[in-house]
């Protein structure tokens, strides 16, 4: 489950009003949390930063737009985003001590999946993890963003646009879906899958060829090679590797459609 950022270049310009309110109030709250963390305190108390720093940080409305008064099985989730009548985001906080783990996780996916809310937060206050649900049976989710609030850098454009994907601003543009979205397509297992293709094996024989006129190898040997020694396991097997393979063979037939399409007008 595990999200892959890479940013740069992918998104607009960040909006001024954004980067001027993060950089004029991250750095208090920086410290806050870290005060936080360090004396423990509670889960109501860790709440309460929660949401001024939604409120200050990420520009939200603390009274329009933030409420904890979402009810789902009986039990009420500790924050949910909110705008225009609508569920945004549900965030599950836990203590500023704490360490999140797969546990909370679980409890704040079933939130979501049980209302249909796709888009999950859970947070310490420190730590800030972003996921989505993805309502299958069972119930899945991918991390998509993962910020260390402590560790963030005013003067770095990648952890600027980290903190956007949260941020008012960016819920507006709808930034963490066109994230999500670029992360689909633009990550490790998918790279693995176009470097065991055939056209890449292609170009690794004709060079090694080209390097070693009496090299004799075939294509196969060196798509296993690839596929054993050169790529990471957890990177060709699994449900990860699957669905980047499926992903690739949707669009190179959209791409042989389009073409047919393109050749008959």
């Amino acid at each position: 489950m595990t999200g892959f950022l890479n940013l740069g270049g992918t998104m607009a310009k960040l909006p001024k009003k954004f980067t001027d309110r993060v950089r004029a109030r991250l750095r208090h709250f920086q410290t806050i949390a870290v005060a936080q963390r360090s004396r423990d305190v509670s889960e109501a108390d860790t709440v309460t930063l929660v949401k001024d720093i939604l409120a200050e940080v990420f520009g939200y409305d603390k009274y329009a737009e933030l409420t904890s008064e979402h009810l789902i099985r009986g039990t009420y989730c500790d924050l949910a985003v909110q705008t225009d009548g609508v569920v945004r985001f549900l965030i599950e906080v836990k203590s500023a001590g704490s360490t999140l783990s797969e546990a909370h996780l679980r409890q704040a996916v079933n939130y979501g999946a049980h209302k249909g809310i796709e888009w999950i937060i859970l947070t310490n206050a420190v730590e800030w993890r972003f996921f989505k649900v993805k309502f299958a049976q069972p119930i899945d989710w991918d991390e998509v963003v993962r910020i260390c609030l402590p560790d963030i850098n005013l003067r770095s454009e990648d952890d600027m646009e980290k903190l956007f994907l949260l941020a008012r601003e960016g819920l507006a543009a709808d930034a963490i879906s066109a994230f999500h979205q670029q992360s689909q397509l633009f990550n490790p297992f998918t790279v693995a899958q176009i470097a065991m293709s055939e056209p890449v094996v292609a170009i690794i024989r004709r060079e090694l060829r080209k390097a070693f006129p009496d090299l004799k190898i075939d294509a196969e040997t060196i798509e296993d090679m690839v596929r054993a020694n050169v790529i990471k396991r957890e990177l060709v097997d699994g449900d990860k590797a699957n669905e980047a393979k499926d992903r690739l063979k949707k669009a190179a037939q959209k791409a042989q459609r389009l073409a047919k399409k393109a050749a008959a007008e």
